[in-house]
């Protein structure tokens, strides 16, 4: 059986870097199972799979689709209970929900305003015009603007990133000896600016910056793959 990962790249298709791919490509490393990847531009998305999705992940196991990156990886560990486990538990799976959304509110429009206009250079000339037409849509400016902020928020960064880093203090990793999703998640903001700019946000002797290299070794070094912007 072919389980096969539908993801987001830009021009070059073997750049994948959407966050919430990358949880999904570190969770089916976690659990041990082998995929095929298939690139795809933001204006190809809607015609994948009969129009089962308008974003990405969404993973096609034999003949189950599943959307969304935690939804992705509840599947995984009820399907596959025998591999090792994404949550280490329902209280796993919980705290797991609350780094998210602190990942999601904290990091990942910081992220946003440092690499927008990075991302809108690195995409196909259709994905460029979608990529305009929508962003400053829902952002309510023009990328420009949006990428004036940018400075702003490499200086913030690391701030940001202190739960994280005192947490690191007592511990290797977010689901503690060895990571959980609640690491994926982090790591899939990290990896998504590694991927789309050349902004240095964390100081090599950051306990950050080891806990992101650290992630980046993991499963065989799935996370080099793609190599920095």
């Amino acid at each position: 059986m072919t389980r096969r990962l539908y993801a987001l790249c830009g021009e070059d298709r073997a750049r994948q870097f959407s966050p919430h791919v990358w949880k999904t490509v570190m969770a089916l490393a976690h659990k041990g199972l082998a995929h095929e990847t298939v690139p795809l531009a933001f204006t190809e998305i809607p015609a994948v799979e009969d129009g089962a999705t308008a974003t990405v992940p969404l993973l096609r196991d034999g003949e189950r689709l599943v959307r969304d990156s935690f939804d992705i990886a509840v599947y995984l560990d009820e399907a596959y209970p025998d591999r090792p486990s994404l949550f280490g538990g329902e209280g796993g799976r919980a705290t797991a929900r609350f780094v998210e959304a602190w990942s999601q509110s904290a990091l990942h429009m910081a992220v946003t305003r440092i690499a927008i206009l990075d991302i809108h250079d690195l995409l196909t000339p259709a994905d460029r015009a979608y990529f305009r037409k929508s962003r400053e849509a829902r952002l309510g400016a023009t990328l420009e603007e949006i990428a004036a902020a940018g400075a702003a928020e490499i200086a913030d960064f690391a701030r940001k990133l202190r739960p994280l880093r005192n947490m690191l203090r007592t511990q290797p990793f977010v689901g503690g000896d060895g990571p959980l999703f609640a690491d994926y998640i982090v790591f899939g903001a990290l990896q998504w600016l590694r991927t789309t700019s050349k902004a240095r946000v964390l100081d090599p002797d950051d306990p950050v910056a080891a806990w992101f290299e650290r992630c980046l070794d993991l499963h065989g070094g799935a996370g080099r793959s793609v190599p920095p912007a």
